[in-house]
């Protein structure tokens, strides 16, 4: 018998012995469906969050009659306290000192403030509640008085006063007074101030089970403050829940339907104002599923999301815009053609092949006055490679921190269509993996430039994946202005912890850019000294350059490094997100993503 004939016999015989299997449920072949993997072939769609349905308008009547709904946040500015102001701009233990003589006089002077306010706090639609609740309102203020300071503290609210409505026989509603801080002088809602109400407006719609309808009073609205409450409501609002079955799923506000945003104490908005307002809610809805993408993106396990599924959500992106944005990704053979020989290399030790992303926006007028590319670092997961993680790998599935933050602007931006803008998203996916094809320490590669590049450290490989997308953001793009985001240097974490990024650029016009994209959006950056000094540590014996600097001022290194693979003549940042991008207690946080939005917007104007 022949060796095909054997084999044929054999593959029968396994077959007849396989046992007679009940055909599946159909619920668990839906599970099964879901997951969209196999044995044999990787996952090649990532699933996504809807952002929520429940509507978001703004009113302009503000009378406690028609306060009609089942939660009432009624939001007040704290007391006006001078020596706050002056205590701002003293040294911290100058502040220790004046604390400690308070203490001393038996008077804490921000406690004394909230009490002295408090009754005097409540003014207009506050004060009409608290008298129809007889006291109730000022009673749960003077309760919280520490906590709450007399509304001193943004975005701090009181708990939840439920009480029966009067002449109302069992209808009984909720009560929250929310802290917006101190006036502003100028008179102007801006900064944290939106973001702040907006999130805490969506922690308290989450806490109160079975409210469908809230009402939210304020007594300063503008469109730039409700687009903010907008997109930090909405955003606050995400669930993970595409990995969960049954009770394990988690819907914030379930039962909620509709906010509504009152402006105390004036008349309705004429119809331009109303127009405005309803785009400043929508602004911020669409700035949410910018988020929701690239907290989808951060969030999504290695087994679902690898280069080739990130790849096919590219394209949805660009397909869901309808014809804002285009989408080309280049294989394998057409980026060896380009001779990106350092994003590559990391690429060889995947399961899956290269993935090189490029959306492209251009404003349906036409007129361009500037051309931007937005780089993203993708690496889907990181092993370190030959150079192992020795801990905290099961994080590393956030080192597409850059990339999610990305396409999450790409998102938006295909929504928004600002004028006068044409941006360019690039992403080199991949993954750091093992394998007999990975590169190694000593290895010398050859970026698309013809820079060549000492391999030091397999675990240093973001930024050679980041080196041929800034070749191609600058060369083949053509982009005048280069930014490029990246969780890239746990050195970065250590000098401004988990709550900013740091912004590296030697272009001062693009720092004060990006300084003012981050102040409207509360994506929190700080600009970081790229010290050329410094650059020594990447010099090599064997090639151009190094991979890896010293052990000290890595943060910088890593930015001198990318500054090889763009046109020196250019502006170019590159921008650290390995703090901010992941919170251990919420998981993907998004951030960048407005940022970046914000950043493109304001490129056009």
């Amino acid at each position: 018998m022949s060796s095909e004939s054997s084999a044929a016999a054999a593959a029968a015989a396994a077959a007849a012995q396989k046992p007679d299997l009940d055909p599946l449920p159909a619920a668990k072949k839906a599970r099964i469906s879901r997951t969209r993997w196999t044995f044999d072939d990787p996952c090649t769609e990532m699933e996504s969050n809807i952002v929520a349905a429940a509507s978001l308008s703004v009113s302009g009547r503000a009378a406690h009659e028609d306060l009609d709904a089942d939660l009432v946040v009624v939001g007040m500015f704290g007391p006006d306290d001078d020596d706050d102001d002056k205590d701002d701009d003293k040294d911290d233990d100058n502040a220790k000192m004046e604390e400690e003589e308070k203490d001393k006089k038996g008077e804490s002077e921000s406690a004394a403030a909230a009490a002295s306010g408090a009754a005097v706090a409540l003014e207009g639609v506050a004060k009409d509640l608290d008298d129809e609740l007889g006291g109730a309102l000022s009673a749960v203020m003077e309760e919280n008085s520490k906590s709450f300071a007399g509304g001193a503290k943004l975005g701090v609210a009181t708990p939840t006063l439920r009480a029966v409505v009067p002449g109302k026989k069992g209808v009984a509603k909720r009560y929250v007074l929310l802290g917006l801080g101190k006036y502003p002088e100028d008179q102007k809602a801006k900064g944290d101030y939106g973001y702040k109400i907006g999130s805490a407006i969506a922690s308290k719609c989450t806490a109160e089970r079975g409210v469908k309808s809230v009402i939210v009073v304020l007594p300063l609205v503008n469109q730039e403050a409700v687009r903010d409450m907008s997109a930090s409501f909405y955003s606050d609002l995400y669930s993970d829940n595409r990995y969960r079955n049954g009770t394990n799923v988690k819907v914030h506000a379930e039962n909620l339907e509709s906010v509504t945003i009152v402006a105390m104490g004036r008349k309705e908005f004429t119809a331009s104002e109303s127009k405005g307002m309803t785009a400043s809610v929508e602004e911020g809805r669409v700035l949410a599923g910018g988020v929701f993408v690239a907290k989808d993106i951060v969030n999504a396990p290695h087994n679902v999301l690898n280069s080739e599924s990130l790849a096919n959500f590219a394209r949805k992106i660009a397909a869901d815009s309808g014809d804002a944005l285009t989408c080309t990704i280049l294989d394998k053979d057409q980026c060896e053609e380009r001779n990106m020989g350092a994003y590559l290399a990391v690429a060889r030790g995947s399961e899956t092949q290269p993935q090189f992303i490029h959306i492209v926006y251009k404003p349906k007028s036409g007129e361009v006055k500037r051309k931007v590319g937005i780089v993203g670092k993708g690496l889907l997961f990181d092993t370190g490679g030959y150079n192992i993680k020795t801990g905290g790998m099961e994080l590393m599935k956030f080192d597409c921190g850059g990339a999610a933050a990305v396409l999450g602007a790409a998102r938006a931006i295909g929504e928004l269509r600002p004028d006068g803008v044409e941006a360019h998203f690039i992403v080199a996916a991949c993954e750091n993996m093992i394998n007999e094809k990975a590169f190694v320490p000593s290895d010398i590669l050859t970026a698309s430039n013809g820079k060549t590049i000492e391999v030091m450290n397999t675990d240093a490989e973001g930024r050679l994946t980041l080196a041929d997308a800034l070749v191609y953001a600058d060369e083949d793009a053509g982009c005048e202005k280069i930014i490029e985001l990246s969780t890239l240097t746990g050195a970065c974490m250590v000098a401004l912890g988990k709550k900013m990024c740091g912004v590296f650029t030697s272009d001062d016009d693009l720092a004060n850019e990006l300084d003012g994209a981050s102040r409207s959006t509360s994506d929190k950056c700080w600009r970081m000294p790229m010290a050329s000094e410094y650059n020594d540590q990447l010099e090599s014996i064997v090639a151009d350059v190094k991979n890896l600097g010293g052990r000290y001022g890595g943060a910088i290194t890593a930015g001198l490094f990318l500054q090889h693979f763009v046109d020196k003549s250019k502006p170019f940042a590159h921008i650290d997100i390995a703090g901010p991008v992941w919170n251990d207690k919420t998981g993907a946080t998004g951030f960048g993503a407005k940022l970046v939005t914000e950043w493109i917007r304001r490129q056009g104007v």
